[in-house]
């Protein structure tokens, strides 16, 4: 090829739909091979069966497979994948033959590239490609094969990179044109893969080609074995500057289209689609015929969802022709423009939106953060330091800072394990890690056991420019985002100019020698301890929030973080004061443009209802308004420890005292629990019906919580907490409702009827263990309560995009369903969608 192969490929899928292959192994066993037709000369006296070992059909019987590829090529394929599919040392070691995996993928991806050069000859004009096929290998890097133990691993990443490297090294020995990762069911693995592939780009002699990723949704249910959904996974690998990204296996094409549809909304690169034929049948195998099967990718291509397609399991060359005139001349997929901005992923992602507000960061999980946690963890008790991690998620953590930086402790161990155990907890690991350390050898270790898109904390100049250069290129390696501290050669910033100072040369050396896209760098401009009787720190507050705003306005993209608890801890044993200082100092730090903290998700007293006369003294340390700041809090201090617990009782008592309504209100505004149900019963007897308590005093607390946490006086750990007092008081009176609904069946003949020409029919939606999803049942409470049929669904995915739901029934739906996701929102009744939740109401 004349042209640049990255060139050229980008040229023809922006005007037309790639086609790539189809299945090669159900095409192997048309030929009904044999023993001898696997062993051949090469193997004649090799110690172990190989039959089934089809990648070494290229040693042994490359007639086969020449042809294989030439059938797809003449059928159409614009791009052909090599037989290497378990061409790596941990995949061969099943027949013994781990020694010639390098041979394997050279001879692999000669024999592709005559086939392609053969069949392109009789068309100069329509280039052919070939992909070299790198698979999953049959271990996986973020499952445990036991039961009882699910920190254990069968492989390690460095494992897994040393064999990736290998096969690496083979396939652009051979001459492929691009790298395809594929069948991606552990990103873990995935991400071991990129590694590698990075690596012998830079250790040489080859050039870089395009690099495309696929993954395996493996059900249903939208995730990958490993557990991850479509956009975390894609979150999960887009640091490789992919130049395609796709799904392929486990489903077909009718299965997949919700998922190929979330891929190419959030993907920036072109994305591809090579499907099953069809889902297996009870002899395992595949009944879809081409015709079928080329309908369903025709209508993907009018969808404009992909920019390559081919097939997968059950897939022929027959298969790959229907397809290839199906979607002829139909557009290809125009890649969206995707915001620049913060994406981080466990499980699940978590993108940094305008409307996210402040992010908290776990801090328990960290052994120099919290005596309890390092005390489990020095006594070996991990399923204790598990317990820490869950209430943090509980508590609103939306990232977890992971630390064992402790003396006594063998960290890289302890990290090890730790992660690995995490990833046995859905309910924690689907939320994104901070790996945390001062050894950047342990943070290593952190980040070859977490598969989804983390962050580290962190690096800095401090060890000077080179090192901390070397640092951020393996950061972004291995596919981080980055926290970097205000140091550097001379020390820590202190002072407003110094801190922005070394964040500003950071920024530039990482964004244009780093290959660092600036949305990934979080800066920590250094939370240090304020009102400790020293004049030297009474501006570090200052200081910090006027770095903060700095950075926001003159580096673009990049994000502000800081250890919260660094600010009081000349107040250790105070923690009434303590929580005090560091809600007061976030409230305006958030203002200044504070995106993130390290915090005790859960810990924050309400900005609005930190006593008058604390508040005013924390801010006058913050400010530094007054130059007895420290003592004046210092005496509020002693002051408030010999009032002790009665202080306490008799705040508790003064709430207590007020009229039912105001009781609930204060028990919803902040987060309590002890006494909602017996305020409700007060309130329900006050009223003529239990939904008068819901429409009424409940709606007008959360309302407050709303307006407070839009002004940035309440956090999202505090939200969650009111909307668990929503939900209980709620539920103590759906009894009643249901009774009402009883009585008056009872009470009326008619009422029975009445009932069936309900109000409207409401379908509501969120993602499941969302925030949303407490509010989506009060809402449908409600509704129903108003005679609305309502329809509750498990996850915001409609019919349309999940087959596992039950489908809508009322006529009123039925052209809605049948519009595609754009023209649902412009062409049905009153409807609305809002962050992850979806209403729609009908006639």
């Amino acid at each position: 090829m004349s042209q640049n192969t990255e060139q050229l490929l980008r040229s023809i899928m922006e005007k037309r739909v790639l086609i790539i292959d189809g299945a090669m192994g159900t095409e192997i066993q048309k030929y009904k091979l044999q023993e001898s037709d696997f062993r051949g000369e090469l193997f004649k006296e090799h110690g172990s069966d190989l039959k089934g070992d089809n990648d070494l059909l290229v040693l042994t019987r490359p007639d086969v497979i020449f042809n294989i590829h030439k059938s797809y090529l003449e059928a159409g394929a614009d791009m052909i994948e090599t037989n290497t599919f378990n061409a790596t040392s941990v995949s061969q070691a099943d027949y013994k033959l781990e020694h010639i995996v390098y041979q394997l993928n050279v001879e692999a991806a000669r024999v592709a590239k005559r086939a392609a050069v053969e069949v392109a000859a009789l068309q100069p004009d329509r280039p052919r490609f070939v992909a070299g096929a790198i698979g999953p290998t049959s271990k996986t890097c973020s499952i445990s094969p036991s039961v009882e133990r699910p920190d254990f691993r069968n492989i390690t990443y460095d494992e897994l990179v040393a064999a990736y490297a290998e096969q690496t090294r083979g396939l652009l020995e051979g001459g492929v044109d691009v790298l395809l990762v594929e069948t991606v069911f552990d990103t873990l693995n995935c991400k071991a893969a990129l590694f590698a592939i990075e690596q012998v780009f830079q250790d040489g002699p080859y050039p870089r080609v395009p690099i495309f990723v696929s993954g395996t949704i493996t059900d249903r249910s939208g995730r990958t074995l490993s557990g991850q959904t479509t956009e975390a996974f894609y979150i999960s690998v887009a640091h490789a500057n992919l130049f395609c990204v796709g799904l392929n296996c486990a489903l077909g094409a009718e299965e997949m289209r919700p998922f190929a549809k979330a891929l190419s909304k959030v993907a920036s690169c072109f994305t591809h689609v090579y499907a099953n034929a069809g889902l297996p049948n009870a002899l395992g195998g595949y009944d879809q015929d081409p015709a079928q099967m080329a309908a369903f990718m025709k209508s993907f291509a009018e969808e404009g969802l992909f920019n390559m397609v081919g097939g997968c399991c059950g897939t022929s060359p027959d298969h790959i022709r229907a397809i290839a005139a199906a979607v002829a001349g139909v557009p290809p997929r125009v890649p969206p423009q995707i915001p620049r901005t913060l994406r981080l992923s466990g499980l699940e992602p978590l993108v940094f939106t305008p409307e996210l507000n402040f992010v908290n960061v776990g801090e328990r999980c960290n052994v120099t953060g919290s005596r309890a946690f390092a005390n489990l963890i020095l006594k070996n008790n991990y399923e204790g330091a598990l317990k820490v991690c869950r209430q943090q998620v509980e508590l609103g953590a939306q990232i977890l800072d992971i630390n064992f930086d402790e003396g006594l402790l063998d960290a890289h161990f302890a990290m090890t394990k730790f992660l690995c155990l995490i990833a046995s907890e859905p309910d924690v690991s689907r939320l994104p890690i901070m790996i945390d350390s001062s050894k950047f050898a342990v943070i290593e270790t952190g980040l070859k056991n977490v598969q989804g898109k983390c962050m580290v904390n962190s690096i800095s100049l401090k060890e000077g420019e080179a090192d901390f250069i070397k640092k951020g290129k393996l950061v972004r390696q291995y596919g981080a985002a980055v926290v970097v501290m205000a140091f550097d050669e001379e020390g820590q910033a202190t002072s407003t100019e110094r801190k922005f100072e070394i964040c500003k040369r950071s920024y530039d050396i990482l964004t244009t020698k780093c290959g660092f896209p600036p949305e990934d760098i979080v800066f920590d401009p250094n939370i240090l301890t304020i009102a400790t009787g020293l004049e030297e720190h009474n501006e570090y507050a200052i200081n910090f929030i006027g770095a903060v705003k700095q950075i926001k306005e003159q580096l673009p993209y990049a994000r502000v973080s800081g250890g919260v608890s660094n600010l009081s801890f000349s107040f250790r044993g105070r923690d009434s004061i303590r929580e005090a200082m560091h809600s007061a100092f976030l409230y305006h730090a958030i203002k200044g443009g504070m995106d993130m903290g390290i915090v005790n998700a859960g810990n924050l007293p309400i900005y609005e209802n930190i006593d008058k006369q604390l508040l005013t003294l924390c801010e006058d340390s913050i400010f530094n308004r007054r130059p007895d700041a420290t003592d004046a809090l210092l005496l509020y201090a002693e002051q408030s420890k010999q009032k002790g617990q009665d202080a306490k009782e008799a705040v508790v008592l003064e709430w207590r005292t007020k009229p039912v309504q105001e009781r609930l209100s204060h028990a919803l505004i902040n987060g309590l629990v002890d006494f909602i149900d017996a305020d409700v019963e007060e309130c329900r007897l006050q009223v003529a019906r239990p939904l008068e308590v819901i429409e009424g005093p409940l709606m007008n607390g959360m309302s407050i919580v709303g307006d407070l946490f839009g002004a940035g006086k309440m956090f999202l750990p505090q939200v969650i907490k009111s909307a668990r007092v929503m939900k209980k008081a709620v539920a103590y009176l759906i009894p009643f409702m249901e009774k009402e609904k009883e009585l008056a069946r009872l009470n009326d003949p008619n009422a029975a009827y009445a009932e069936q020409k309900h109000a409207g029919t409401v379908l509501m939606a969120t993602v499941k263990g969302d925030v949303h999803d407490i509010g989506k049942n009060i809402v449908g409470v409600v509704l129903g309560c108003n005679n609305y049929n309502v329809r509750l669904l498990l996850s915001a995915c409609l019919p349309s995009l999940n087959p596992c739901l039950p489908p809508l029934t009322p006529a009123c739906l039925h052209a809605w369903h049948m519009m595609s996701w754009p023209q649902r929102f412009q062409h049905a009744p009153p409807a609305a969608a809002v962050g992850h939740s979806l209403l729609l109401v009908t006639n």
